[in-house]
C-alpha cells in the first residue's frame, strides 16, 4: 500500500478542500471531514487508474 500526503484546508465558507501534493491536480472538496476522507481516497484511486491507463496506451499495448 502506498502512502500519500493529504493537505486539508477549510475555505471561508466552511468547505473542506484536500489536495495530494505528490499527485499534481489531485484534489477534492466536501462539507464534512468524513465525506472528504471518502472523496480523497476515491480521487487518489481514480488518479492512479488514469495514470496507469495512460502508460498502457503510450506503450502501444
Amino acid at each position: 500500500m502506498t502512502t500519500f500526503t493529504v493537505k486539508i484546508e477549510q475555505d471561508e465558507d466552511g468547505i473542506y478542500v484536500a489536495s495530494v501534493p505528490e499527485l499534481p491536480g489531485c484534489h477534492t472538496q466536501a462539507q464534512t471531514l468524513d465525506e472528504l476522507n471518502y472523496r480523497v481516497k476515491e480521487s487518489i484511486e481514480l488518479y492512479l487508474e488514469v495514470i496507469s491507463e495512460s502508460k498502457f496506451v503510450e506503450s502501444g499495448i
